[in-house]
């Protein structure tokens, strides 16, 4: 697992509200299916600016975007260059 991934499942163990610990949730999983709801997905979005020194452009404020650990990993990696 990449740091990047590492620091992302912090950040949904913290801000998610998942029902299950984001710690051994396969990465492609629909976290929304695992408890994430729209309003915590904001928390974990400016969590993630925070963490990460971004923020996130309007294209990428969707639902898809975190969706996964995948989608938040690719969004996130094309912010940090």
């Amino acid at each position: 697992m990449s740091t990047m991934q590492e620091l992302i499942r912090k950040v949904l163990n913290a801000h998610g509200r998942l029902t299950v610990d984001p710690e051994g949730v396969d990465s492609g999983a629909d976290l929304y299916d695992l408890g994430l709801t729209s309003h915590a997905s904001v928390n974990v979005m400016l969590a993630l600016e925070d963490e990460f020194d971004v923020e996130f452009p309007d294209e990428s404020l969707k639902k898809s975007t975190f969706a996964s650990i995948d989608n938040i990993e690719r969004v996130v990696a094309s912010l940090t260059g």
